[in-house]
Order: C-alpha cells, then sequence, then structure tokens
C-alpha cells in the first residue's frame, strides 16, 4: 500500500485520529492546519489522496478543491471532503467541484480508512488495459489515465474518469444510477440523490460542445454512451 495522504484540518484531535488510523492501515500521512501550508507543499510533494476539511482558517476547504482542479498536476489528485456541514447543498457543491467523496464528522475511523481505500482502489487501472476509441471524436487511455477529445486532452477527476470509462467499456448499453454508482463505491457508496447526474453534467462540460453529446441521457433510466 504505502499510498501517501495529506489531511488539511485545523482541530489537532480530529487530525491525530485521522493519521493514527492511516498509518495502522499502512498509508504514509501528512497534516495541514490550513490551506496555504497545503498548497505550498505540493510543490515539494504530491499527495496520492487528500482528506479535505471545508471549514478551514484562512482558505476555504472548496476553495482549495477548486484550486487543484484548476492546475494540471494536480487536477487528478482524488479528493474526499471531510466536514462538520451535513447538509446535502454541501454535498453537492463539493461534488460539483470535483471531490470524489464526502464524510461527515463525527465519523467512523474505520468507514473513513475504507472510503480512502474505495477512492484509490478507483484510481488503478488494469495491466492490459489500453485504449478506448468512441467514434473518432474521443479517445480514452487506460494506461495513461487521460482522455482526449479531437487529439486535445481533458482533465478530469478520478470519478469521471471512472464513469466514463464504465459507459465506454459498452458502448450503447444504459447503466442505470445504481449500477454507476456500485460501480464507482460498491458497498460502501454513498447514496446521495444527483451524486451521478452531478458528475454526469460535469463531464459533459469538460468534454465540451466537439464530445458532450456523446453521453445520452435515458430518462428515468441511466447514461450510456453513443457515437
Amino acid at each position: 500500500m504505502n499510498e501517501y495522504i495529506a489531511v488539511v484540518d485545523d482541530e489537532p484531535d480530529i487530525v491525530e485520529l485521522i493519521t493514527l488510523h492511516l498509518k495502522r492501515a499502512g498509508f504514509r500521512a501528512d497534516s495541514f492546519s490550513d490551506g496555504r501550508s497545503f498548497l505550498d507543499s505540493l510543490e515539494k510533494q504530491v499527495p496520492d489522496l487528500v482528506l479535505l476539511d471545508l471549514m478551514l482558517p484562512d482558505i476555504d476547504g472548496l476553495e482549495v478543491c477548486k484550486l487543484l482542479r484548476k492546475r494540471e498536476e494536480w487536477a487528478s489528485i482524488p479528493v474526499i471532503m471531510v466536514t462538520a456541514k451535513g447538509d446535502e447543498s454541501d454535498k453537492i457543491l463539493g461534488l460539483e467541484l470535483g471531490a470524489d467523496d464526502y464524510v461527515t464528522k463525527p465519523f467512523s475511523s474505520k468507514e473513513l480508512v475504507a472510503r480512502v481505500k474505495s477512492v484509490l482502489r478507483r484510481q488503478k487501472i488494469p495491466a492490459e488495459a489500453k485504449k478506448l476509441q468512441v467514434g473518432d471524436r474521443l479517445t480514452i487511455d487506460l494506461e495513461k489515465y487521460e482522455v482526449s477529445v479531437e487529439g486535445h486532452r481533458v482533465d478530469l477527476t478520478s470519478t469521471e474518469f471512472k464513469i466514463l470509462r464504465l459507459l465506454a467499456s459498452k458502448k450503447g448499453r444504459v447503466f442505470t444510477r445504481d449500477q454507476i454508482l456500485d460501480y464507482l463505491w460498491g458497498h460502501e457508496k454513498i447514496v446521495l440523490d444527483r451524486t451521478v447526474d452531478v458528475h454526469i453534467r460535469n463531464l459533459r462540460e469538460k468534454l465540451g460542445s466537439e464530445a458532450a453529446d456523446l453521453i445520452k441521457n435515458i430518462r428515468g433510466v441511466g447514461y450510456k454512451l453513443e457515437a
């Protein structure tokens, strides 16, 4: 295992608890008490995953997430929001900004570690996988974890990439929202209304006018990819 996890939270007790359980689970972990110190650390080492609190003393956690998604070299870092804000609107906003998962305080340490493992598993690509081609516009490179539209690279979050990969694996097949959630999180999934719809909307925006129409919405059922 030994992946590097960055814990960004200004509550010492919470940070100590999280890092303790992460290290027990075989991860390396560093903690940051504010957004700026975390962002500065990225110039030296990029984490495999970030546990990010929304309520930070300097930069709002949502703003930190936005900054991560704007930089090409940081855009694919998985982010799990960890916060006391439990309103669905806050969860949806976090997902819209590119968060991969959302954990509300107070939480079970075992659950948090399970969420971390689940998100990291979604990053792993089978060695035998190569490329998926959708028509002549969309290319999904499963080895490099890259997507290009008409030859131009498109930066996706790990969740967006995973959804696109699933839809492209069986072009023309309709996947229900529950099937997509099961694929993303399995038994550890968070059941949130609109979760899949939010990621699909973000995905379409990033694919742009050249390829957004490849993702079809089947009303009342789910989504499919069709050239």
